[in-house]
């Protein structure tokens, strides 16, 4: 029997943290799937192509909208962000677990077409240890620091709306709960049922 594969939606407040847990969460478990975003922002130092991001332009972006290519898309900070639709797709229905890391306003978006997936949000240790973070990453200038930082008091406000909070102090700790979480999804009743398990033959 192929059962639908779980979309687990891993999200929060810019710095929180959402990269770093999902490259380890992919390194220990080799059957994962991450879905590649588009978006139209410039690559920071050390990402690559088709890895972290599929880098695009506004224009093709903006084609790839008026052609239902996506998922879910939002503007985030003056930039494009997307989740290819056809990838997803595929790759659930082979019964393949897919993660998809994106901002709070593409996972509500995911939610409301793909209210069966599992929705996660990544909060920091404290408010000064995710500016601290944001600071490490060297990319911002003052205005888009205090930009990010007024950002991230809004996001929060949101975690309302997901299934699970997790707190980024220690990325291992984090992991090992988002494993926990996925293992529980798959065990709830309605999940097994609409999967066909138990039903009579005949």
């Amino acid at each position: 029997m192929q059962r639908q594969g779980l979309l687990i939606v891993i999200s929060g407040p810019s710095g929180a943290g959402k990269g770093t847990i999902c490259k380890a969460l992919l390194q220990k478990n080799k059957d994962l799937k991450i879905s590649v975003s588009c978006t139209t922002r410039s690559p920071r130092e050390g990402e690559r192509e088709g890895i972290n991001y599929y880098f695009v332009s506004k224009e093709k972006f903006e084609d790839m909208i008026e052609k239902n290519e996506f998922l879910e898309y939002a503007t985030v900070y003056g930039n494009y962000y997307g989740t290819p639709r056809k990838y997803v797709e595929e790759e659930l229905k082979k019964g393949n677990d897919v993660i998809l890391e994106i901002d709070i306003q593409g996972a509500l978006m995911v939610k409301e077409r793909y209210p069966e997936g599992v929705f996660i949000f990544i909060l920091p240790p404290s408010m000064e240890e995710l500016k601290n973070r944001i600071i490490k990453r060297g990319s911002e200038t003052e205005d888009s620091l205090n930009t990010r930082f007024t950002a991230a008091f809004e996001e929060i406000k949101y975690m309302s709306k997901y299934d699970y909070a997790v707190v980024n102090d220690y990325v291992d700790e984090a992991v090992k709960k988002i494993e926990c979480i996925i293992v529980a999804e798959k065990c709830k009743c309605n999940r097994m049922l609409r999967a066909g398990y138990f039903e009579q033959e005949g």
